[in-house]
């Protein structure tokens, strides 16, 4: 099956240990149910993982002439090839062996977003929020594939 804008791939798979920090992309970890990225500082949170198209990235740095990673933009799953415009909140989305529900999308242009790179600012317009419903290990390369 190819891909399309309901599935693509994993490029990126990404934490840190403090908050308001850019992300480090580890290549894989495990996404515990109920908690998020293992060892990433916004696991047990309602925001537990966080989801971001290298797509809207790329725009991004293409805009302002600068070149950011997986991770710079402190999403833990940077995506290939699926619209994440296109999901909704309460849709699943599989990520490798591991299963998220989405809880939020972007952020309330109100809430204090304190991280940027570079001084963008992706997650609050252009980021998935999602809860891990069903654990397992995520990998760069691995299936994603919105569940319809």
């Amino acid at each position: 099956m190819g891909e399309t804008s309901r599935n693509g791939r994993v490029v990126g798979v990404c934490l840190s240990h403090h908050r308001q920090a850019p992300k480090k992309n580890i290549g894989n970890g495990m996404l515990r149910e109920d908690w998020g990225l293992e060892g990433d500082a916004h696991a047990g949170t309602e925001r537990q993982i966080s989801l971001l198209a290298s797509e809207d990235i790329e725009e991004a740095c293409k805009k302002r002439r600068i070149h950011a990673p997986p991770g710079s933009f402190a999403e833990n799953i940077t995506t290939r090839h699926i619209d994440l415009r296109k999901v909704r909140v309460g849709e699943r989305i599989r990520l490798g062996e591991a299963t998220v529900q989405v809880v939020i999308l972007g952020k309330d242009p109100s809430e204090p977003h304190t991280y940027a790179y570079c001084g963008i600012s992706l997650l609050p317009e252009k980021g998935v929020f999602a809860r891990v419903i069903r654990g397992g290990s995520v990998k760069v390369g691995d299936i994603v594939e919105a569940e319809i």
